[in-house]
């Protein structure tokens, strides 16, 4: 089939009532968390995970895809309208954001932000229905060893750019393996790490460990910390931008979108450094670079279409490489998993429908996005309104009674509180737990094609280096580790030398 008949196929499929639906559901409840700080689309996707088990496979990927892509719309209104990002990626957006609201032009920044994220995402949309192909012709080369090496690669890349340094982070990395492991061995179907306890023989839950990990961790470390402040808004003023706004932002936009769409597909990269990465880039290239940090339109520009376009990108190297490149990947890696799609190489000729229905359901998802975003900009700030301990209680019964649903055992019950605790930890000791979830999904991986690729070899460990494709993936994990501990040792000597 020919590009076109690809893309009317996933029309068909997206436009299904049902489908539809769920878009729409999707898309709403992400804009909802996105203005929500403290909740995020991390948890709500853990918690909806396995409520989706009933669910027709396209719906309930069409709506976790929505949920995700819809956050990082939303987080742009509170950023603007009262100074308090809902997600991380919107915090770049607060600087001029806000100083455009208290101008009496908070509508203008809205609508730039709406209309910059919808052609971001729609673009990178496009890149994916573009990219799919040639990157999957040149995955299905890919043997053993060249897996291996590529799960060694990304989980190295995303342990040197999260929080707490490069050793704590391959550290916490191999734990999530560790406990990725439990269960039957792969090859010799031998238990290990079960502690001879029947309920881990098939392996921990996916879904109980997410939900533990960051729903309950999340209401731990909220209950633990202050409560939330009240914060008022200006006027929001007229919603269509000037003239003078639209000649300043379109470039804004066009860059920002690129900028975005090539990061959202680097592991480790994620939302937060495209944004930041493209309103760096604004400032830099501007010929009037003090207007930043006073109520620069490219200042909202820049870094929502940046976000926005990494938020869709970062679909390629989880569909078609297996390769989640963020956390909120990780979790769509599951849920894809939990409903027996395996993502790869092979996934846009064995799942085609699935494919092409989730990258059209996108089109029509940001286009739902726009329609919401501006005329309920009065509805999405009223949710700040809403008491925390109100939404944690929900939150918290939510995630007990969809994970005891799941194996209507009490098991499940005692592992959420394990993950729980144990994600607070992870919080508290500075650590990121979305690198243990990595590690929990990719360690099997990397364990199963290692092994294949030595029993293949007959043992022979010169296979990673002796081909070329694996030892390209060796040598950027390798190079990332190095750079990022030669930078961590020079700015010690330089804090030393100071002191």
């Amino acid at each position: 089939m020919d590009f076109l008949s690809l893309l009317a196929m996933g029309l068909q499929v997206a436009l299904d009532p049902v489908n539809l639906l769920y878009c729409l559901m999707g898309v709403t409840l992400g804009t909802a968390i996105g203005v929500l700080p403290g909740v995020g689309p991390i948890i709500t996707i853990a918690l909806l995970l396995p409520l989706t088990f009933g669910l027709p496979t396209e719906a309930s990927i069409i709506l976790l895809a929505g949920i995700y892509y819809g956050a990082a719309y939303g987080g742009s209104t509170t950023s603007i309208l009262v100074n308090l990002p809902g997600e991380a990626s919107s915090a770049v957006t607060c600087i001029d954001g806000h100083q455009m609201a208290k101008q009496g032009r908070a509508g203008s920044a809205l609508a730039v932000a709406a209309l910059g994220s919808f052609f971001a995402g729609t673009v990178g949309t496009l890149l994916i229905a573009l990219a799919g192909p040639p990157l999957a012709a040149i995955a299905m080369r890919f043997g053993a060893a060249e897996y291996a090496s590529l799960v060694l690669a990304a989980l190295l890349m995303v342990a040197a750019m999260t929080r707490g340094g490069v050793i704590k982070g391959i550290g916490v990395a191999l734990l999530g393996i560790v406990f990725g492991l439990a269960g039957s061995d792969v090859l010799s179907g031998a238990f290990r790490f079960t502690f001879g306890i029947p309920e881990l023989r098939d392996g921990i839950d996916f879904a109980v460990l997410a939900v533990g990990l960051f729903a309950i961790a999340e209401i731990i470390s909220n209950l633990a910390g202050s409560a939330q402040s009240t914060m008022s808004t200006n006027k929001i003023g007229r919603l269509w931008p000037t003239r003078d706004d639209f000649r300043r932002a379109w470039p804004a936009v066009l860059r920002g979108t690129g900028i975005g769409a090539l990061l959202g597909v680097l592991p480790g990269a994620g939302l937060a450094m495209s944004s930041f990465s493209a309103y760096m880039v604004e400032k830099s290239v501007s010929k009037e670079p003090e207007r930043f940090g006073v109520g620069a339109i490219e200042g909202v520009a820049a870094p929502e279409s940046a976000n926005n376009a990494a938020s869709q990108t970062g679909f390629i190297p989880t569909l078609l490489l297996a390769i989640p490149g963020s956390p909120v990947m990780a979790l769509m890696l599951g849920a894809f998993m939990i409903h027996g799609v395996a993502p790869g190489p092979r996934m846009m000729t064995d799942h085609a429908p699935l494919f092409w229905g989730l990258i059209a359901s996108m089109w029509i998802g940001n286009l739902f996005l726009v329609i919401l975003n501006l005329p309920l900009i009065g509805l999405w700030v009223k949710l700040l309104k809403v008491p925390y301990h109100w939404l944690y209680v929900f939150v918290l019964a939510f995630a007990c009674v969809g994970v005891f649903t799941m194996g209507s055992s009490s098991f499940q019950l005692y592992a959420l509180v394990f993950f729980g605790v144990l994600g607070y930890l992870l919080k508290a000791a500075g650590l990121s737990p979305a690198l243990f979830i990595l590690g929990f999904i990719l360690g099997p991986m990397f364990e199963e094609n290692f092994r294949r690729a030595l029993s293949i070899s007959r043992g022979n460990a010169m296979t990673f280096i002796e081909r070329p494709i694996s030892l390209t993936f060796v040598v950027l994990g390798l190079l990332v580790v190095a750079l990022t501990a030669t930078a961590f040792v020079r700015r010690g000597r330089e804090e030393a030398t100071d002191d």
